[in-house]
């Protein structure tokens, strides 16, 4: 039941942060670009011109609603990764795995918590713990996950960890690749809220029993 639990935290944590990304973004006047706003934007509380890292003016009217998803995204993604103890192997990788996706977790509530254009050095230290350790635990995580989980769930934890950790290299060096600053900061904090959705659904489903099983019964 405790996995159980865990494994629906992140699949309502995924689908209400992008079902309010929806909501908010559709509140601007001025039509939301996912290629040419950040994330954070959709949280900021004042309507300003803001400079860095691309000029743009930003204006989220319901940034209060966003901020909120924010913090729920972080907190139900660290009860995932406390609660899911059967998705695990048992060892030094798992469990640096495991603390360094909770710390991406800790990021989301901060970034909530401490919108970009109020407390800015907050936000990008919730932004350096989502994109940077977040992304190094998803990483690890193909290393450290049970032998019960199906194997194209752990080689997509190191696939999509290459991918994030790649994009948020070239999202801090102003290489967009096309993809404009927002869509490239998306390849960089998407795919560890991507993976605990389908690492989620999947626990809820056949395979979970088996990974308990295999773990000697480890909730």
């Amino acid at each position: 039941m405790r996995s159980r639990i865990g494994y629906a935290a992140w699949v309502v944590a995924v689908a209400q942060f992008f079902v309010v990304h929806g909501v908010v973004e559709s509140a601007w006047a001025k039509p939301y670009s996912w290629a040419r706003y950040n994330i954070s934007d959709l949280g900021n509380a004042l309507c300003a011109t803001q400079s860095e890292p691309e000029p743009r003016y930003v204006c989220s009217p319901e940034h209060g609603l966003m901020n909120v998803s924010f913090v729920v995204l972080g907190a139900l993604l660290v009860v995932g990764v406390v609660a899911t103890g059967a998705l695990w192997r048992r060892g030094t990788v798992a469990g640096v795995a495991r603390v360094l996706l909770a710390a991406g977790g800790a990021g989301f509530v901060l970034a909530g918590l401490a919108p970009a254009d109020t407390h800015e050095n907050q936000h990008v230290l919730g932004a350096l713990l989502v994109m940077g350790m977040g992304n190094v635990g998803l990483l690890l995580a193909g290393a450290g996950l049970a032998d019960g989980v199906p194997g194209p769930l752990r080689r997509a934890a190191g696939l999509l960890g290459v991918t994030a950790i790649t994009g948020f290299g070239l999202f801090l060096s102003g290489q967009y690749l096309g993809l404009g600053m927002g869509g490239m900061e998306r390849v960089a904090a998407f795919p560890l809220l991507v993976w605990a959705l389908a690492a989620g659904v999947l626990g809820l489903s056949r395979w979970a029993p088996r990974a308990v099983a295999e773990n000697g019964g480890r909730e």
